[in-house]
């Protein structure tokens, strides 16, 4: 697939994944679409270890195209073939090999809220706002985001309200890792990502996999999983030479085997 609305650059481990559909970074099926092809990618190639998520412009993501809702149901199964696009290109992020950093640079409202959710990491600059206003279009929905994001009652008035959260209140209640100026966001979340990038990649993509799978068991069942995974790594070259670099010294080189 030919990349209308996603700008990919790769370096030093770290790819950089701009959303570019102005004036508000709104997604199409073109646009999901391209988020899946971006995100899959990165399970397959060894040039990346790490992602950073960001918007052009001064939105990050201000959620589905309204407008292309009246276009989507023209034959039975239409529908449901769009709300199962709705909900795997989100989860192209969560379940990437790889972990993303969200970069919020401005509003990420609706489905672009859902978007930074599905990330790792997230940090915003102190000028972004985040909200669910599909209460005000006649819509629902968030809930199944927001009951792992906030505690109950704030999760129930951001979706009853459409209220718009600043970044400022996100990081008071933890959702978001840090608030920065917009000038220093990309500088903070590259801080980050280059942090991630010298680490063992094999060992990276398992501490996610990890995390990722332990969220949704018990927590003896979780620590075992986890610790089947750390015997599984003890194995590998990188784990080696770690053990071998902290011995002499010296900064590890790792080689994802």
């Amino acid at each position: 697939m030919s990349l209308q609305y996603m700008k990919v650059s790769v370096s030093d481990y770290v790819a950089t994944v701009v959303m570019d559909r102005p004036p508000v970074n709104a997604q199409n099926a073109q646009f999901r679409a391209e988020i899946m092809e971006v995100f899959d990618s990165f399970h397959d190639r060894d040039d990346v270890r790490v992602a950073v998520l960001t918007g052009a412009g001064k939105v990050f993501c201000a959620g589905a195209d309204i407008k292309e809702r009246g276009t989507i149901i023209k034959a039975p199964g239409d529908y449901a073939r769009h709300n199962r696009t709705a909900r795997e290109y989100a989860n192209s992020i969560r379940e990437c090999a790889v972990p993303v950093i969200a970069a919020v640079n401005g509003a990420a409202l609706g489905a672009g809220f859902g978007l930074m959710a599905a990330c790792d990491i997230m940090i915003a600059s102190d000028d972004a706002v985040f909200g669910m206003p599909e209460i005000d279009v006649g819509l629902a929905g968030g809930a199944a985001m927001l009951s792992h994001l906030v505690g109950k009652s704030r999760g129930r008035r951001i979706i009853f309200t459409g209220d718009r959260i600043p970044a400022q209140e996100m990081y008071r209640l933890g959702v978001i890792e840090s608030c920065v100026p917009r000038e220093a966001l990309m500088d903070e979340a590259m801080k980050i990502a280059r942090t991630i990038a010298a680490k063992s990649p094999l060992a990276m993509r398992l501490a996610k996999k990890a995390y990722n799978v332990c969220e949704n068991m018990p927590q003896r069942d979780g620590y075992r999983f986890e610790q089947d995974i750390t015997v599984q790594l003890s194995y590998t070259e990188d784990a080696k030479e770690a053990q071998r670099a902290f011995a002499e010294k010296r900064k590890p080189v790792f080689k994802g085997k």
